[in-house]
């Protein structure tokens, strides 16, 4: 058996290629991630955006930090610096001799590998007598001429060459390490351990601790561990949090303390400053001593906070703190969200466990929304728009038009608008009505359903009710044209509903007749319904509903011509009638009840289908939704005071505002661009009887765009278990008739081996 040899590279080509490998190894991929995308790109869709958002604070900071920033130079300069280095290896491997051939000994002595015995004999003795020992040769040479002529001569070693490469046989198997030589070289062996010494058990321990230490710190949401307990601790204790106690908690946020983020700063200034703003803001509780709440970097936090939603200049150095804090609020606003919805739902699983209150968990979304806009709780929703200041809204509260919200804003008509807002100039209104043209307006539909369930529309007692909400974004500037539209309507209904009261007045001795007219039809409709039928429950349901109304919209000429129908009808009912009790025979009869079974068995069919074509589709979906990965970038959000490029999020959830608690834990809403489907989870109740609950659907950027729509639930008590299904159940007549059947099998058997024999 051959053996094993291993030796390092004393020449280093090996190592080349080592170093190649591992070179691609590290450029090839950060290229693809690190490169800058194109600058060219982003540009054009910051001009594209220059026309809505060319005012917010964000876009005005990104312009600046796109023109200022060198980082993505640098970061081009580093990877054509690998990519040069890589191609240089490469092309040093390249230009590397084989230093591993394959023995031929046709090449050694010079002969072609078709070459007789006699060539080879002759080619020998010429050789010899040119590199013999003896006759002042080379004797290496020798040896392997010699060598060679065996291989090609002689049987063994000719057939040793052909199976492995070499005359004398298989020879030992050598492995080359990619490592030069002089790394294990006695020389330098103290200089090598320091180096593996530094690396593995300095360096390394170093960095992965780092990592470690920093990362366990920080929640999946990247929000500091100690801040999640502050906030649950807070939340427990005061279930019910006004909007004054819900900012002293987010403002003091471990993210806020130099101590724990080293982002947060303390400035000797801000014992001048911060004291100047507290006089301006009024009452903020700085008295309290309730700890955290008199820290100082929990104080600074809060005067910058009120400050930027009372929209009140500060100077250049606590602006700076004041951007930092106003960009982390957000995160740890949906943070405590996230820690409401665990204590409720602790609350409802232990019993006995005080849950915080609906009005807490809400106050919580609507400071992000003031956040985000920079706008106190009582201001109005109209200061979202541009060029809008507190003077400008007693024009639109005004009694004239009681503008109040942004929806009665686009309700008015354009030339209303336009007189409401004659304090802006062309260009200001124009602007103005771009912003509210991209602003959002959604649709909510809603669905109700017990899912995996024989009857998915009766909700049962303890059931799991499953409400799908179909969310649809549109564009305000959408609901421009629909108001417009919608304005032409009423006057054409005016004028229609003025001739109808002119025909009135003209004709009232023909309205006279119309009424004698609709109470013969009624009377003589009385008597067809008597003659008829009674329909089932729920036709008569729809009946009420619909045919009702429909009877209320007639017409007084359609009132006479029912009357003619109704009376050709009558005599056509006579005539059937008599007709059909001539004709009718009991074989008929049957026919025809076998045929109205076969229809209802078709069409209960058909509904088996639909709906397991329906829940087949839905589970498709639900795997979809799993396996898909949305981006979360969906609209940028207006924002005039915000520093950073928000996106449009929203929460959805269902709530029962009687009792002030969560039906269903807020699913925050990421992905929404155009459409969205989300399901809502819950149990029903587990008492029968009608509940009414709320399907909410709250912004987490703009003020005045909330909705609220009513659910109704009717919960039914729950089917009983059977414990013995009617299927197990045998009858002890047919457990008898079988033994009887088995019994006669054996005597039979038995007569017929006796008939045998």
């Amino acid at each position: 058996m051959a053996g094993q040899q291993f030796q390092y590279d004393d020449s280093g080509n090996t190592f080349f290629y080592f170093l190649t490998s591992f070179v691609g190894l590290i450029v090839i991929p950060a290229t693809y991630y690190l490169w800058p995308r194109d600058q060219n790109a982003e540009q054009l869709r910051l001009k594209s955006l220059r026309r809505v958002h060319g005012r917010c604070l964000w876009y005005r900071l990104r312009l600046m930090k796109s023109q200022q920033s060198i980082v993505p130079t640098l970061k081009k300069a580093a990877l054509l610096f690998g990519w040069a280095v890589f191609l240089l290896l490469a092309y040093k491997v390249s230009k590397l001799d084989r230093e591993y051939q394959e023995y031929n000994p046709f090449e050694v002595l010079n002969l072609d590998p078709g070459a007789s015995p006699s060539e080879i004999k002759k080619q020998y003795r010429v050789l010899s007598l040119k590199y013999h020992p003896d006759k002042g040769g080379d004797e290496a040479a020798f040896m392997r001429i010699a060598k060679a002529y065996a291989a090609l001569t002689n049987e063994q070693s000719r057939q040793n060459w052909e199976t492995y490469g070499n005359p004398d046989g298989p020879g030992a198997t050598s492995f080359g390490i990619a490592l030069p030589a002089w790394i294990v070289d006695q020389k330098n062996s103290m200089l090598v351990l320091l180096v593996y010494g530094l690396a593995f058990m300095v360096i390394l321990p170093v960095v992965v601790g780092t990592w470690w230490y920093r990362s366990i710190r920080y929640s999946g949401d990247q929000i500091l561990i100690n801040t999640t307990q502050l906030f649950m601790h807070f939340m427990y204790k005061t279930p019910n949090m006004n909007m004054k106690r819900l900012a002293m908690v987010l403002t003091a946020a471990f993210e806020f303390d130099p101590r724990s983020n080293k982002e947060a700063t303390i400035r000797p200034t801000d014992n001048i400053e911060v004291p100047q703003l507290i006089r301006e803001l009024g009452n903020i509780n700085v008295k309290k001593k309730e700890p955290p709440f008199c820290y100082p970097y929990s104080l600074k936090a809060r005067v910058l906070v009120l400050a930027h939603l009372a929209r009140m200049d500060v100077s250049e150095e606590l602006e700076e703190d004041q951007r930092f804090v106003v960009r982390k609020s957000p995160a740890l606003l949906q943070e405590m969200i996230n820690v409401g919805c665990q204590l409720t739902m602790m609350a409802n699983s232990r019993g006995g466990f005080r849950a915080p209150r609906l009005v807490t968990i809400e106050n919580c979304m609507k400071l992000t929304q003031m956040t985000v806009q920079g706008l106190q709780e009582s201001k109005s929703p109209l200061l979202q728009l541009p060029h809008f200041e507190e003077e400008h809204l007693r024009y639109c509260i005004s009694k004239k038009y009681k503008v109040r919200s942004l929806q009665d804003l686009v309700s008015l008509k354009d030339s209303d608008r336009r007189s409401m807002l004659r304090f802006l100039g062309e260009e200001k209104y124009d602007e103005v009505m771009a912003v509210l043209g991209s602003f959002p307006h959604l649709t909510m539909d809603t669905k109700l359903q017990v899912l995996d369930d024989e009857d998915s529309n009766n909700i049962t007692a303890g059931s799991i009710v499953t409400v799908t909400v179909t969310l649809t974004r549109k564009r305000m500037s959408d609901m421009f044209e629909k108001e417009q539209d919608s304005t032409s309507c009423p006057g054409e209904e005016a004028s229609t509903e003025e001739a109808a009261d002119a025909s009135k007045t003209k004709t009232k001795v023909w309205q006279n007749k119309n009424k004698g007219a609709k109470k013969a039809a009624k009377s003589k409709k009385k008597k067809l319904t008597k003659k008829k039928a009674t329909p089932a429950p729920v036709k008569a349901k729809q009946a009420n509903g619909n045919v009702a109304g429909n009877e209320v919209a007639v017409a007084p000429s359609a009132a006479a011509a029912t009357k003619e129908d109704d009376d050709d009808a009558s005599d056509k009912g006579s005539e059937s009638d008599e007709g059909e009790a001539n004709k009718d025979s009991p074989s008929e009869r049957d026919e025809d009840s076998d045929k109205q079974s076969d229809t209802e068995v078709d069409e209960m069919a058909g509904d088996d289908e639909e709906e397991w074509e329906a829940l087949q589709q839905s589970i498709q979906r639900r795997e979809r939704a799993l396996l898909e990965t949305k981006s979360k970038v969906t609209h940028p959000v207006y924002s005039l005071y915000f520093p950073e490029e928000k996106q449009e999020w929203w929460w959805l959830y269902i709530a029962d505002r009687r009792e002030q608690t969560l039906v269903s834990m807020p699913y925050h809403v990421c992905t929404l661009k155009d459409t969205e489907e989300v399901e809502l989870k819950f149990p029903a109740p587990p008492k029968t009887g009608n509940y009414q609950y709320s399907v909410i659907l709250r912004s987490d950027s703009y003020l005045g765009l909330d909705q609220i729509k009513p659910l109704k639930l009717e919960v039914h008590e729950a089917k009983a278990m059977l414990d013995n299904h009617p299927q197990w159940d045998i009858p002890d007549t047919e457990e008898e008739d079988e033994e009887q059947e088995d019994s006669d099998g054996i005597e039979e058997s038995e007569d017929d081996d006796e008939d045998n024999d």
